[in-house]
């Protein structure tokens, strides 16, 4: 069956947020990039870029939006590429195809700035591909022309892309891999992929910090809660409902204040300051779930509870006000943790937080990821969600490994948080 284009919607299909300017910020399972990368303030020069996107939904177009809104200067792309994902960094033959941007091969960002591409035509999705294709990844190929200062980064991808050697001009067009010897478990200058699925299409934002963004998750395991509940939106309903990860490594709901590309803290800009960018701009978004706090109450360790449920109220309120479902979660145990983070003093502000967000009428609904976690004996999260399922090792007590997301993501109630008769109904406060 063909979808007709007045049938269609742009409805945000990935998304990895700007946190600011590169290195600043928490990568997972980095390698040493000071051989594609040997100055942070000249940035990249004269080299390409190939990051690898794993789309929610699957579209016959795409879209996709550059970032330069922690740069310094303006930066200047031409040769930008989409393609289909062979493996490494090689593509599979025929799929690479061109992007423009208002008709042309160039686009220059000012400092502060991001902007869409024209739409791309991807002749190899058709309707009888797309079970194939959920799960592939998309390689986002760019050249950056000459230097282009502090890049716009998102450290924790949990996913690898790849660089070009510095002063190897443009290789966005080659289907090979040769060209891109350089890995980066990080992405730069993209944050967001479009796709034109049918009308009644729609997305869930994931809001929050690392165990959104998914530390001790699995490299390229595809295996964050948000990524959880994706699979089983698809297997309930088709290509209909994409899930994307708007979280971020150390991010806070109310710190800092005032973020900018000169005054940069490692968790990014607070959930208040990007909900408009990482959030509200996104295309076809019905639903959003805010799950933070566990770094206000370890980093601000004066901040009350109050003032922090006052807060995530504040961010509830915006989203509610775009017609927009809002969903709470409960902010899972870090007790034993390193730092203030793992302190009784902090865990006793946890639970009252916990007992706020339950009763809250900001949310239209909550997820009680802390029961989930929790085990009632020790007060902590169970020792089988602890081991790190990135590098090894015995892992933190503050984020949970594959074992503990999969709990989290098979826990969410999607008929009782959602609503049944979806995807209509899914996602309507109304």
């Amino acid at each position: 069956m063909t979808i007709h284009e007045d049938e269609t919607r742009w409805v945000a299909a990935w998304t990895n947020s700007a946190q600011g300017p590169y290195p600043v910020g928490n990568p997972a399972a980095q390698p040493d990039l000071s051989f594609a990368l040997p100055s942070s303030e000249i940035g990249a020069r004269d080299q390409s870029f190939r990051i690898l996107v794993r789309p929610s939904v699957w579209g016959g177009k795409t879209r996709l939006r550059l970032s330069n809104v922690f740069g310094t200067r303006p930066v200047a792309f031409d040769d930008v590429f989409i393609g289909l994902q062979l493996g490494s960094s090689a593509l599979v033959a025929g799929t690479n195809r061109p992007v423009y941007f208002d008709k042309t091969t160039k686009c220059v960002l000012p400092p502060g700035s991001s902007f869409w591409s024209d739409p791309v035509d991807l002749p190899f999705v058709t309707p009888e591909s797309e079970t194939l294709l959920w799960g592939r990844r998309l390689a986002l190929g760019f050249h950056v022309i000459d230097k282009s200062g502090p890049m716009t980064w998102h450290a924790k991808s949990m996913a690898t892309s790849y660089l070009s050697a510095p002063g190897a001009g443009s290789k966005g067009s080659e289907e090979g891999e040769a060209s891109f010897p350089f890995s980066t478990t990080s992405s730069f200058f993209v944050d967001a992929l479009d796709m034109s699925v049918g009308s009644d299409s729609c997305a869930v934002v994931a809001f929050g910090d690392s165990i959104t963004d998914g530390t001790l998750s699995t490299l390229n395991g595809d295996d964050r809660w948000p990524d959880v509940l994706a699979r089983r939106l698809y297997e309930k309903f088709g290509n209909k409902i994409a899930v994307v990860n708007a979280g971020i490594g150390g991010n806070q709901i109310g710190f800092p204040a005032d973020y900018s590309a000169r005054n940069p803290v490692a968790g990014g800009p607070s959930m208040a300051q990007r909900l408009e960018r990482d959030v509200l701009s996104l295309s076809g978004v019905r639903t959003v779930i805010c799950f933070a706090g566990i770094n206000d109450l370890g980093t601000r360790v004066n901040a009350s509870v109050e003032s922090i449920g006052a807060e995530l109220e504040e961010i509830a309120g915006r989203i509610r006000s775009h017609d927009l479902c809002c969903v709470g979660a409960t902010v899972t145990s870090a007790l034993g943790a390193s730092g203030a983070h793992g302190a009784p003093e902090q865990d006793r502000k946890r639970k009252a937080l916990n007992s706020f967000i339950r009763s809250s009428a900001a949310f239209d609904s909550v997820i009680d990821f802390d029961r989930s976690l929790l085990d009632n004996e020790t007060g902590r999260i169970r020792v089988e969600y602890v081991p790190n399922s990135t590098v090894g090792g015995s892992g933190d007590y503050l984020h949970p490994n594959r074992f503990g997301y999969l709990r989290m993501g098979m826990e969410i109630d999607i008929d009782a948080i959602f609503g049944e008769g979806a995807p209509r109904a899914l996602f309507s406060r109304k």
